[in-house]
């Protein structure tokens, strides 16, 4: 799933932004014949889970109770989006979030309009948990092939759902099966939405077992978001694993910046999140050279080369209102119009992807040694 042509102009030579590339749901990439399969079995896995948590809203849903767990793990190496679409369901969501509330960990949520309206008491769970909730359309259409207006009503009755439910307004959404345009993007933008894809796919739509969705998690860095779903039982018996790998690797389940579309550490004291913000820089001596680069439409490259030390912190001053898309070769957030790189061990170049937004200036940059 591509975010249609666009996902792809922000990036580097020979590098997609934001998209792994070894994602299975990638449809810039695949036959025609390829691209409907895979179309024709998300549809059916989404109208499956839609039909369940239809046919069991009548029944009583016991929703979890968030466990008093708080999170073990050093955060040093950063924050990581694990995302999960297409709940609430009435048969995996309660397992979905003991096993994060039991590890005292968060992630970001994906529900239909449909299924946050059949299951409030798992909306409530949601919330409960201190997960982020956010919009994946009323029942998980190809958007793209529908009008402005029916677009419109597919948002704003999800928005309206969740708000009921759950009490909260999105300010996050991801397009079902990653299928953006131009059309959608300008609804996104009427209703405050964001629109969030993902770094690394866990294929887990497709039959992947456990261990494959496990070694895609694996691949996370810094900032990265990762694609899950509600539904899937080897999603469930992987989850306990990956967290375990994200505290072998210092890093922590965030939630997603609805400024920049990256994991940064979670806001509010509700989610059970990590505590220990990444490293800040010390004060010594290094410079940094910036480069404007490939230049958009809505948006351009940042070369950024630093000498005088191999472990560094570079803080970058974006101008009006750019946001950061993307970044590689760094480990990178941002707050506001500041955005901070940290070094990697992938030495002393590095970039980022800056949306304009009416700006095109090129955005200034300091360096300390870390």
């Amino acid at each position: 799933m591509c975010d249609g042509g666009a996902g792809l102009a922000g990036a580097p030579a020979s590098r997609a932004p934001s998209l792994d590339t070894s994602t299975k749901e990638c449809t810039m990439s695949r036959s025609p014949l390829s691209t409907a399969s895979t179309r024709r079995r998300r549809s059916v896995r989404a109208l499956l889970g839609l039909a369940a948590s239809t046919a069991l809203a009548a029944g009583a849903v016991v929703a979890a109770q968030p466990a008093t767990a708080a999170w073990s793990g050093s955060c040093s190496a950063g924050y990581v989006g694990l995302t999960f679409d297409d709940g609430p369901n009435a048969g995996t969501t309660n397992q979905l979030i003991s096993t994060l509330t039991s590890a005292g960990a968060t992630a970001t949520v994906f529900p239909t309009g449909q299924n946050a309206s059949n299951n409030p008491s798992l909306m409530q769970a949601y919330k409960n948990a201190g997960l982020q909730i956010a919009n994946h359309s009323w029942d998980h259409p190809h958007l793209i092939n529908m009008s402005q207006s029916d677009i419109q009503s597919q948002l704003s009755r999800t928005q309206q759902a969740i708000q009921q439910t759950a009490g909260v307004t999105p300010t996050l959404f991801r397009p079902p099966y990653g299928e953006s345009n131009a059309t959608l993007r300008a609804v996104e933008s009427s209703l405050g939405l964001r629109e969030i894809i993902w770094d690394v796919d866990s294929t887990d739509w497709n039959n992947a077992s456990a261990a494959t969705i496990r070694q895609a998690a694996a691949r996370l860095t810094n900032g990265q978001i990762i694609l899950m779903h509600d539904w899937p039982a080897a999603t469930q018996q992987a989850l306990p694993n990956i967290l375990n790998d994200l505290k072998s690797r210092n890093l922590c389940p965030g939630h997603i910046s609805s400024s920049t579309g990256r994991a940064v550490a979670p806001s509010g004291s509700g989610g059970g999140g990590p505590t220990t913000p990444p490293p800040t820089g010390g004060g010594g001596s290094c410079t940094v050279t910036v480069t404007k680069a490939n230049d958009w439409t809505d948006r351009f490259n940042v070369n950024l080369a630093v000498s005088g030390a191999s472990s560094w912190v570079v803080t970058i001053r974006l101008n009006g209102s750019q946001a950061l898309q993307n970044s590689w070769n760094a480990s990178v957030s941002s707050s506001g119009s500041t955005v901070t790189a940290r070094s990697n061990g992938s030495g002393n170049n590095f970039g980022i992807t800056v949306y304009k937004n009416g700006n095109s200036s090129t955005p200034s940059a300091t360096c300390a040694t870390a």
